[in-house]
């Protein structure tokens, strides 16, 4: 029996995808490690490490399911989730320069950017 290549090229998007929406998920769970860990690490005393380093991670979580989840409570234009998405993944790239480690700040800040350019791309391209 002849294989159809579609089917094949489909399974190999959805691979991709799949892929992508997993390290998405990765760098949202590492851009909350990275909030906190700056929080812990700024300003002084051991009350204000407290409410950085589990403040700014919460406030992060809410921003996100509201309007950035898959499953947001609000669904806002293309422009706004960007825009918290900057704001959060953005947040933890410069909270891990904050904690002097540049280098891995510009890779997290290139991944992001590249992740979220191909998740967009293809939620733009219609499903077969």
């Amino acid at each position: 029996m002849p294989r159809d290549p579609g089917a094949e090229a489909v399974i190999d998007e959805r691979s991709w995808y799949v892929a992508n929406e997993l390290l998405a998920f990765l760098l949202e769970l590492a851009a909350l490690g990275c909030l906190g860990w700056w929080g812990f690490t700024v300003g002084r005393g051991a009350v204000l490490h407290a409410l950085l380093g589990l403040g700014i991670p919460a406030l992060a979580i809410v921003l996100w399911s509201l309007f950035a989840a898959p499953r947001a409570r609000l669904r806002p234009r293309l422009p706004l989730v960007l825009v918290v998405k900057a704001v959060v993944l953005g947040g933890g790239a410069v909270a891990l320069y904050g904690v002097d480690h540049p280098v891995a700040a510009v890779v997290m800040a290139v991944v992001v950017v590249a992740n979220t350019t191909v998740a967009e791309v293809f939620r733009g391209t219609p499903s077969t």
